[in-house]
């Protein structure tokens, strides 16, 4: 009776607990993302009275509770909550302690560690000492003895005199204020009232060289940045970074550091050092000085740049924290402020607020200023620093058509941005009349090779060829680049917006080693012209982001399941759209099977390739196809980088419920964020749920949704 009073309690507790998820809402993936716990151990500490009393504390990572089996014919196990102790009598003799851990779904794990009660003083007390490899004046201590069942460890710093507690064999650590010899004394203890010593004077080090290397740069185009050292850019040729400045009389010296690869410069015991430019450099079109420190013993560094034309000199001023890399990005203002030029400088002073005590090591010395906007994919025609020069050809007389960036004349659907290019295929018009851009370089196809295009058109069915060139490549007979890719797609709607996919790889002759600047669009391809607007926007690389159509095959959508009966993963996939009619005739959907009684809150989720841009809109529409009217749908977006809440759930996330209107046929729903709490588009979204019948069991219906965009 008493086992089955406590499977009773305890699948009560678990369905409390889950009904409380539940409610909350808020907690839609914790069945899929919780783990067991992890990292389980137990910290034995006995009494020193020969009555064989143990108190023993559990701790886990992820656990909420924990039942302890002794070992020694206890048959019932001690509960505990986190933080909790439980105090056992054991007989002298060899135990295995079995500790299982309990996360908040009722995930286990367990562990079993051994433990030795003895009336016997510890015997044959090894312990083993050492610096710590990674953190800076941190010893190790590790105790092992025969009868042994805790060590505490006194690391003898002044004013410290509280022991550090461990299991024998494992091992304790502490970290020193200051470098120096310590008298390290390790106390070994069993139930007996006698212990076991071990002193030792040790030396305790500091590290001296970072172990890693200095944050790496950002990329940056030419014109953006001044480089000095740094292996992220072109340094400035011929410069010196050990001048000979007579600092030697000042007891400071150099070298050049390599860590597994990665050089940077040391400076020892630095009073002063100088670094001289190969030539003068102008950083009157720069903003910030960037600078990377890391030292084990400098408290604060003085960085000079010097006027080559006699300026009295200026400096700044950084404090350092020792053993990690300071990266400074300091505004040149704090320089010309002070009244110092710096259209022409030519050397670096560094100088050490401990003069001639300390060494420094330093990296990535650059002037830069913020990025150049450049005209580049992903291309969305709505910066006002950019020109977007579209060039029109094929008119009639083989002269220009009309091409150029205007207001968006349809701000509607999956396109409700400002800017877009229009095209007018004016009448008479060449059957390959269409309009170019050169982009500020090559694309980059390391995301992708697949390009996807919104496109307007005046009439269903028009061919749009996507052309991309390299400009710079022999001409042929035609006066054409005789590298280029073009991929040909057709529009399925007239006079609204959709999203068309060029996959480049079709063509025979792409390569994505091949540098295409240009990018051509060719409305209408191969008719003649009939005085007709296209328009078009959001040049980019295909991903998975909104809108969401399924129609790009490129592209993996990869949807997973939860919340089945046991759950489990319910069945989700995309699949052909199953009633190409109405309102969508599109040819890809996803399929959401809500099994026989699957969750309440049953659904499926896909993570996005990057963060929802919300500049064309707060509310999603959905195109959904259910098999009743009335069904409550929700949809849900998270922050996957966001902490956990106490049920597995990302903490930034949003969600707004709709309500099916028909039945077996396509309509689109309309979910307004604003609507959902907490949201805010200055948070990150990257990930897409949705909830068919939420609240209701599942049925074995099958549910499709498609086209999943942002609107205003």
């Amino acid at each position: 009776m008493k086992a089955l009073k406590y499977f009773l309690s305890a699948f009560l507790i678990v369905a409390i607990t889950i009904s409380c998820i539940q409610d909350e809402l808020g907690s839609t993936n914790f069945v899929s993302t919780a783990t067991a716990p992890t990292n389980i151990t137990a910290l034995f500490n006995v009494t020193q009275d020969n009555t064989g009393t143990v108190t023993i504390t559990p701790n886990g990572d992820g656990a909420i509770s924990y039942d302890i089996y002794f070992g020694d014919g206890t048959t019932e196990p001690a509960k505990l909550n986190q933080g909790k102790s439980v105090t056992h009598v054991f007989a002298e003799g060899s135990y295995e302690v079995k500790i299982i851990a309990y996360g908040i779904t009722g995930l286990k794990a367990e562990v079993t560690q051994p433990l030795v009660v003895s009336f016997k003083a510890p015997e044959n007390l090894a312990v083993t000492i050492e610096n710590d490899l990674a953190v800076s004046k941190q010893v190790n201590v590790t105790a092992t003895a025969d009868y042994g069942l805790t060590y505490d460890v006194y690391f003898g710093e002044p004013g410290n005199d509280t022991p550090v507690t461990g299991n024998i064999g494992e091992t304790v650590s502490y970290v020193y204020q200051n470098a120096g010899t310590y008298t390290i004394r390790v106390v070994a203890k069993s139930a007996a009232i006698a212990t076991t010593e071990y002193t030792e004077d040790f030396l305790v080090t500091a590290i001296l060289q970072p172990l890693n290397s200095a944050p790496t740069p950002e990329a940056r185009i030419d014109t953006d940045v001044i480089s000095i050292f740094s292996d992220a850019y072109t340094d400035v040729d011929g410069t010196d970074y050990f001048p000979d400045w007579g600092q030697g009389g000042q007891g400071s010296s150099w070298a050049m550091f390599d860590l597994n690869g990665d050089s940077m410069l040391q400076y020892i015991n630095l009073s002063y050092q100088g670094i001289q430019f190969g030539s003068a450099v102008d950083a009157s079109s720069m903003e910030f000085l960037h600078v990377d420190v890391w030292t084990p013993d400098v408290t604060g560094i003085d960085i000079f740049p010097i006027d080559g034309n006699g300026a009295a000199e200026k400096f700044v001023h950084r404090d350092l924290v020792a053993n990690q890399w300071n990266s400074f990005d300091i505004p040149l203002t704090e320089f010309t402020d002070q009244g110092l030029p710096i259209n022409d400088i030519i050397q670096f002073k560094l100088v050490a607020s401990n003069w001639a005590e300390g060494t420094v090591f330093m990296d990535n010395i650059y002037f830069y200023k913020s990025p150049t906007e450049l005209i580049q994919l992903p291309i969305n025609f709505e910066s006002s620093n950019l020109v977007y020069t579209w060039e029109g050809f094929g008119d009639v007389n083989y002269g220009p058509i009309p091409a150029s960036v205007v207001t968006n004349p349809d701000q509607s659907g999956m396109n409700t941005s400002s800017k877009v290019v229009e095209i007018n295929k004016t009448a008479g018009a060449q059957t390959w009349a269409g309009a170019s851009m050169n982009l500020s370089g090559p694309v980059d196809f390391s995301a992708g090779t697949t390009i996807t295009v919104k496109v307007w058109s005046p009439r269903a069915g028009v061919p749009i060829l996507f052309k991309m060139e390299d400009s710079t490549s022999p001409l042929d007979g035609n006066g054409n680049p005789t590298i280029n890719v073009e991929v040909q797609a057709t529009t399925t709607v007239a006079n609204q917006w959709e999203e068309l996919s060029f996959d480049l790889t079709s063509f025979a002759n792409f390569s994505a080693s091949n540098l295409y600047d240009r990018v051509i669009l060719f409305p209408d391809f191969g008719n003649v012209g009939n005085d007709e607007l296209f328009y078009f926007d959001d040049i980019e690389i295909a991903s998975v982001k909104m809108p969401i159509t399924f129609e790009v095959s490129t592209l993996t959508y990869t949807w997973e399941g939860f919340g089945d009966a046991n759950y489990g993963p319910i069945p989700t996939a995309v699949v052909t759209n199953p009633d190409q009619s109405g309102v969508n005739v599109s040819g890809n959907v996803v399929e959401i099977n809500k099994t026989a009684g699957a969750q309440t809150w049953a659904g499926a989720s896909m993570n996005l390739d990057a963060p929802v841009d919300f500049s064309n809109g707060t509310t999603v529409k959905v195109k959904v196809w259910s098999p009743r009217a009335g069904v409550p749908i929700l949809f849900k977006m998270e922050d996957s980088t966001s902490p956990l809440d106490g049920n597995g759930n990302p903490t930034i996330n949003v969600e707004v419920q709709a309500t099916t209107t028909v039945a077996n046929q396509w309509e689109e729903l309309s979910f307004d964020l604003t609507s959902g709490g907490t949201f805010s588009t200055a948070n990150s979204y990257d990930r897409v749920i949705l909830f068919p019948d939420f609240g209701n069991t599942g049925n074995d219906e099958l549910f499709y949704f498609d086209d999943i965009l942002l609107t205003n």
